[in-house]
């Protein structure tokens, strides 16, 4: 029985991913061509042939997406840096239309699927709209399917996603990540330049949760692996600088580069030895050196991709550059200040951040996020590119997310959600972890922003951030709990 099922399994995840494909090049073939075109008529029944042969056996062939998982019949569909485009084209096609799931019926015929797919094909696809409005366009989008009915063609509708449900699906894009790169750390040391796709894919996806869950995605940057330093830093450093970039205004494309060229600004430390990397005491000279090698060493990694044109030139000075000071003094001294790039200097940043507010081998104690973006501030000008800092610091504001704080109430809490205007910058929404008599508690989320009845008085206020490290709090544990 086990055997039957194993065999079932495997029989629909090549089955549905046949299936995906055909249904993925009938609809691009639908949006170029009309339906008496022959390209079309020809997509049209490679398609039908392929799923009568599924419903003969299966009696139903449903794709369903959750998050960022897509089951047929049932089974995952497990997609790789080859096919992922498949993937992403039903995410993109699903979620403006508020679809949960696709699912064709026995006796499905030619007729039925060109009907459905020109449903499926947006109006302004097809006539000249340019009085539309993107949100008319997307209504439009959603209400061809839903409002149609198909005798053996079913379209579920999404059910809107809970504040936990986004939680959930942006930690695992997060740990996505993390394996992602981990793929490129267990290569041997040579990148594998097919996964590029999948990089560029990953980036996009971090940044549309950035736009949904910014603060939440923050908190997340908390989580502090010592084992796997490496991995954490590089996929934080991304999120900050794709957030950064996005307050500076960068534009998309822009920021999928400036997300690619952070993802991969440590990989020249992949040829560093560990026992200098992890070594617990001040390095010497010569091990000082060695370092400081690693901006070339990673250059050389990234042209190791054959194919160059995926990869954005901004990744190689990125690389050689995020260790170069305002004041010229940082390394590699190979030119003046003024030619390093803006995406360099917006990974320098973030780059200092994650790093001083992790804990070390030699370095203990790691800085709290107020504690970093004070200690930074200083260094304006000297390390930092004085105008990027002060974005910078604004978009993590003066209480960063996972700042622990202590209240005028007695009680603590952490600092979960952040305000965009400056005069808020000190009322966040905060949880709250410990009662006003210390007792730890599983608290609620509070708006430091409520007032009393009268209208007149705060109901909390911060009196000070404290250190976690003196109270056992492991911040991350509870962004975590959050996640899961």
């Amino acid at each position: 029985m086990t055997k039957n099922k194993t065999d079932r399994d495997l029989y629909l995840l090549h089955s549905g991913l046949d299936l995906l494909n055909k249904f993925y090049m009938l609809v691009r073939t639908s949006r170029l061509y009309e339906p008496n075109n022959l390209l079309f008529v020809h997509q049209l029944r490679d398609f039908l042939q392929t799923l009568d042969e599924i419903l003969r056996r299966e009696k139903i062939a449903r794709f369903l997406l959750r998050a960022t998982t897509l089951l047929f019949n049932g089974v995952k569909l497990k997609f790789s840096h080859t096919n992922y485009y498949l993937f992403r084209f039903i995410y993109d096609e699903f979620t403006p239309r508020q679809i949960a799931s696709l699912a064709f019926y026995p006796g499905v015929k030619e007729k039925e699927i060109v009907d459905f797919i020109l449903a499926f094909k947006p109006e302004s696809d097809s006539k000249t709209t340019a009085s539309a409005s993107p949100a008319a366009e997307e209504a439009e989008a959603k209400s061809n399917l839903l409002s149609r009915e198909f005798p053996h063609i079913k379209v579920e509708k999404r059910v809107a996603e809970s504040l936990s449900e986004k939680k959930k699906s942006t930690a695992r894009v997060y740990f996505l990540g993390l394996t992602h790169l981990k793929e490129y750390l267990t290569q041997k040391k040579d990148l594998d330049t097919k996964n590029l796709l999948t990089t560029r894919r990953m980036i996009q996806t971090l940044f549309d949760h950035i736009v949904e869950n910014e603060s939440f995605i923050y908190g997340l940057t908390s989580i502090k692996n010592h084992d796997e330093y490496t991995l954490n830093h590089s996929i934080n450093v991304c999120v900050l600088a794709l957030a950064l970039g996005r307050r500076l205004g960068l534009e998309r494309k822009e920021l999928v580069e400036l997300g690619i060229s952070a993802f991969f600004h440590d990989v020249g430390k992949l040829d560093i030895p560990l026992e200098i990397l992890n070594k617990p005491g001040k390095l010497d000279e010569n091990e000082r050196r060695v370092i400081e090698t690693h901006p070339y060493k990673g250059v050389q990694k990234l042209l190791q991709f054959p194919h160059l044109k995926g990869l954005p030139l901004q990744a190689l000075h990125v690389a050689m550059e995020h260790h170069c000071r305002e004041d010229d003094r940082g390394y590699p001294r190979y030119r003046g200040k003024k030619t390093i790039s803006l995406f360099s200097k917006i990974v320098k940043i973030v780059d200092y951040y994650d790093a001083i507010t992790t804990p070390r081998p030699y370095r203990k104690k790691a800085f709290s996020p107020a504690e970093a973006i004070n200690l930074m501030m200083e260094k304006a000008g000297e390390e930092f590119d004085p105008t990027l800092l002060k974005v910078f610091a604004a978009m993590m504001t003066a209480c960063p997310v996972g700042t622990l704080v202590l209240l005028s109430t007695g009680e603590i809490g952490l600092v979960y959600e952040t305000k965009t205007e400056p005069a808020q910058y000190l009322r966040p929404r905060v949880k709250l972890i410990t009662d006003s008599q210390g007792q730890k508690i599983d608290g609620p989320i509070v708006d430091l922003a409520a007032k009393d009845a009268t209208g007149q008085h705060y109901l909390r206020s911060i009196v000070k951030v404290l250190d976690p490290d003196k109270y056992g709090i492991k911040v991350s544990d509870y962004f975590m709990a959050e996640a899961q």
